[in-house]
C-alpha cells in the first residue's frame, strides 16, 4: 500500500491555511495499472493512495476517507465485485463512489453487476485517460463541496452552543445582582469581569457573521 500526494509542497511558501487535499483510492493488483493510473491522476493535485487488492483497500478505508475509489474488477481471491459490495456494507463507506475499472469483456451483465454493487460508473480498459480523470475531478468536486457544508454546520452548531452559555451566563449574572440589595464592590467587580470574558469569547463570532463586540 502506498500514498503518493499530488504534487510538491513549497515548505517556505505553505500556510495553515493552505487548501487540504482529496485522498482517491486505486485499488489494482497489477503494479503497472497502479502507476498508469497514478500518471493519469497527477494533474489533480490530490493524494493518490493506492491498494494491490481488495482485502488491503478495506483496510485503508478503515483509517481515511475517500472522495472516489477506482476499483478494478479483477483480482485474485477477493474481486472488485466483492470489495464493492463489502464498502456499501459499512456505514462510514456506504456512500464513496466507486468506480470499475475492468479488462474484461463488456457484456451488459457485467455491468449491471457492477451498478448493482453500488457502483457509481463502469469503465472497460482500455479508457480514455482524459474521460477517466474528468469523472474522477467531478467526485472530488462534490466530496470538497459536501465537506465544506459538513464543516459549516458542524460551525453552526458551535455558535449556537456559544450563545446558548452565554446567555445562561448573563441570566445568572442579572439573577445576582438584582438578588443583592446593596451590590458591594466586590460583587461588581466579578460581574465586570464575568461580562469581559463573555464578550472576549463574542469576538471570534462577531467577527466570523460580520458584527462588531466592543
Amino acid at each position: 500500500m502506498t500514498e503518493r500526494t499530488g504534487g510538491p509542497v513549497d515548505t517556505e511558501g505553505a500556510s495553515n491555511t493552505e487548501r487540504p487535499r482529496s485522498k482517491i483510492l486505486l485499488v489494482d493488483d497489477r503494479p503497472d495499472n497502479l502507476m498508469a493510473l497514478e500518471a493519469i491522476l497527477a494533474s489533480l493535485d490530490q493524494d493518490l493512495v493506492t491498494a494491490s487488492s481488495g482485502e488491503e483497500a478495506l483496510k485503508r478505508l478503515l483509517i481515511d476517507d475517500f472522495a472516489v475509489i477506482l476499483l478494478d474488477v479483477q483480482m485474485p481471491g477477493m474481486d472488485g465485485f466483492e470489495t464493492a459490495h463489502r464498502i456499501k456494507q459499512r456505514g462510514r463507506t456506504r456512500d464513496t463512489p466507486i468506480i470499475f475499472l475492468t479488462a474484461i469483456d463488456r457484456e451488459p451483465h457485467h455491468a449491471f453487476r457492477g451498478y448493482a454493487v453500488g457502483a457509481v460508473d463502469y469503465i472497460a480498459k482500455p479508457f480514455d485517460p482524459w474521460l477517466l480523470r474528468a469523472k474522477v475531478s467531478v467526485f472530488v468536486e462534490l466530496f470538497e463541496k459536501n465537506e465544506r457544508l459538513a464543516e459549516l454546520a458542524h460551525q453552526r452548531v458551535r455558535d449556537f452552543d456559544l450563545i446558548t452559555e452565554v446567555a445562561e451566563r448573563l441570566i445568572a449574572l442579572d439573577v445576582l445582582l438584582d438578588g443583592a440589595a446593596t451590590s458591594n464592590e466586590e460583587t461588581l467587580a466579578a460581574a465586570s469581569a464575568e461580562v469581559r470574558g463573555l464578550v472576549s469569547r463574542l469576538r471570534p463570532f462577531a467577527r466570523s457573521t460580520g458584527g462588531q463586540v466592543e
